[in-house]
């Protein structure tokens, strides 16, 4: 089987992507807030160059994604930084290593485009710790979260 990489534009992949959505949200999604996407606000941002997607194709059905936002820190201003908004691959295409290929595959894309550090962040009941250990991240850091809310706490 194989696989192909490349760089979409959301108008290109939205309604395609519906199903690896849900089932990506049905196996990761957290159980603090609902799903409910900003499909415009995507949309501004990636005109403005500051959101990407990546894909993962099998005879042209899109198996995977990966989509990062693009941005500075005041920081470290010498650099830009993208930092992942979801990575997801269809169950079916998980042996082997499509998912470092899809990786290594947006780090050049975004190297490119001038990015010169890109944050991953995982699911701690999904890591990709292994993966990403293998492809010389780094462990910097570790993030908390707390629901403000007044809602249920529950995966909608």
């Amino acid at each position: 089987m194989v696989i192909e990489f490349q760089q979409e534009f959301l108008s290109q992949v939205e309604a395609e992507c519906q199903e690896l959505i849900k089932l990506n949200w049905d196996e990761t999604g957290t159980s603090q807030i609902k799903l409910d996407p900003d499909w415009d606000a995507y949309y501004e941002l990636e005109s403005l160059g500051k959101f990407k997607v990546f894909t993962a194709r099998s005879s042209n059905k899109l198996v995977g994604y990966f989509a990062v936002f693009i941005g500075i820190n005041p920081h470290y201003k010498d650099h830009t930084f993208a930092v992942n908004d979801t990575i997801f691959l269809h169950k079916d295409y998980r042996k082997g290593l499509t998912a470092v290929k899809l990786i290594k595959f947006a780090e050049s894309c975004l190297k490119e485009d001038g990015v010169s550090v890109l944050h991953m962040h995982t699911k701690v009941d999904q890591p990709l710790d292994p993966i990403l250990e293998r492809l010389g991240f780094g462990l910097i850091e570790k993030v908390y979260s707390k629901h403000l809310g007044e809602d249920k706490w529950q995966k909608q």
